[in-house]
């Protein structure tokens, strides 16, 4: 059970959310901008295209965390989720893309959300396929995901020219240091938004050197609304099928990334409440796609966000969303953010990321230690890292078996889950599922983050 500072439902002093905000903001950021360039750029879409794309995707993706938050009758799992453009849809957005442009695209994201419509109203089935372990076994692989993006932050970027350059890892390891020296020693606030801090005097220090690149900033526009449907929408079948899958396998990583975000704010995530977030999930994609967005998914990365600083408020993330939205309105925001240096954003985004890893791992030594749940999380994890470490693995499968496969997250989830169910002692979860009331977190005494 973790200590924190701000419980689920606190309300923390306004300047203090205003800090917190930010540094869950600074967290998702780069996620979010990230899906529609990658996109932009294997397609070779105009440039007014892809800024087109990143506001819808920022705007988008700060309405739908406020309404994950917040929660909106049936939608919303009112926990502290942010929303933000999955890499899951990335492999179909392009196939896609290269035969229907971006009109199928959208097309086909706003008709495949109806299947995490439908599949949200089945998460308290879904939820019993996620006892103690396979919960384990998600969280931890969530983990040792996440951590391999950090590490290429900090070493300045995956294909960079100046990859691995001294200089970056020295700024990565500094950062670092300064995170765990705020989180440790620091009181209170400072202990809480240990994360921006770090992230603002290694930004500081990349000033000094240098570091800096302005370009996006000079090139932003100031303030631009969206534009609904002006791209259009076509329904291509294929698209929708391609679409629809990746949907699917969304279902089972965001289910995960819930009960991770249940572990770091000490809630108990029923199947109710699983129902609300997908469903949200779902509504959320159907809306960022008639925007002209990527579809949307809940950020796993986040969740380390709160395990290292103990800060659970939704109200804290509600307002992520609204800094999301102004990014979206306003470019220059979000361009004056991406001028970050990756090195700074992986001495942080490692300690955050390894904080899911550890919670991970401290589910896994209170799993029953018997042969068979030896075997399910050595043989889960094994195959969720064979395709982390060597995605190359599925280069010559079917596309199906790639899209579902093609994460280790989901790898692992779905390998679990089939264990659980084949192996002789299945082990099945309470069946509290069907409770009402909205998900409260456990009671625990308020400490400062430490």
């Amino acid at each position: 059970m973790n200590n924190l500072l701000y419980q689920v439902d606190d309300r923390p002093p306004l300047l203090t959310t205003i800090l917190l905000a930010a540094q869950h903001m600074l967290a998702a950021l780069g996620g979010i901008i990230a899906v529609p360039l990658v996109i932009g750029a294997v397609l070779k879409l105009p440039a007014d295209q892809v800024v087109a794309l990143v506001n819808a995707a920022l705007l988008g993706s700060g309405v739908v965390t406020i309404i994950q938050c917040k929660g909106v009758g049936p939608v919303g799992i009112r926990l502290p989720c942010v929303m933000g453009t999955s890499f899951a849809f990335v492999g179909a957005a392009i196939t896609i893309g290269f035969e229907y442009g971006v009109p199928g695209i959208l097309g086909s994201s706003l008709a495949g959300s109806a299947i995490m419509i439908v599949g949200s109203f089945f998460m308290p089935q879904i939820r019993k396929l996620f006892p103690h372990t396979v919960t384990a076994v998600v969280v931890t692989m969530i983990g040792l995901s996440l951590v391999p993006v950090a590490i290429d932050w900090a070493a300045g970027g995956k294909g960079a020219p100046n990859y691995a350059a001294p200089i970056n890892l020295g700024i990565a390891l500094f950062v670092l240091v300064t995170v765990i020296g705020l989180v440790q020693f620091g009181k209170g606030i400072i202990s809480a938004a240990a994360v921006v801090i770090g992230m603002a005097i290694g930004y500081v220090v990349c000033l000094g050197f240098g570091l800096v690149d302005f370009s996006s900033v000079a090139t932003a526009t100031t303030f631009a609304l969206p534009q609904p449907l002006q791209y259009g929408m076509t329904f291509p079948l294929s698209g929708i099928l391609a679409m629809g899958l990746a949907y699917i396998v969304t279902i089972v990583e965001t289910t995960g990334t819930f009960m991770a975000l249940g572990t770091a704010t000490n809630t108990k995530v029923r199947g109710k409440h699983l129902c609300r977030g997908v469903l949200c999930d779902g509504v959320g994609s159907a809306f960022v796609s008639i925007l002209g967005s990527p579809a949307v998914s809940t950020f796993a990365q986040n969740v380390g966000v709160i395990s290292l600083t103990g800060v659970a408020s939704r109200h804290v993330v509600a307002l992520t969303g609204g800094f999301l939205l102004l990014a979206g309105l306003f470019p220059v925001l979000g361009a004056v953010v991406v001028t970050i240096p990756q090195p700074v954003l992986g001495g942080a985004g490692l300690m955050m990321f390894a904080m899911i890893l550890a919670a991970g791992v401290q589910m896994l030594a209170s799993v029953e230690h018997n042969k068979r749940n030896g075997l399910i999380i050595a043989v889960s994890l094994g195959c969720g890292l064979a395709v982390s470490a060597r995605p190359e693995l599925l280069a010559k499968m079917p596309a199906i078996v790639k899209e579902i496969f093609g994460s280790g997250i989901s790898t692992g989830a779905i390998v679990a889950m089939a264990l659980n169910l084949i192996l002789p002692g299945r082990e099945d979860e309470v069946h509290d599922e069907e409770a009402e009331e909205p998900p409260q977190p456990l009671l625990v005494k308020n400490v400062e983050a430490a």
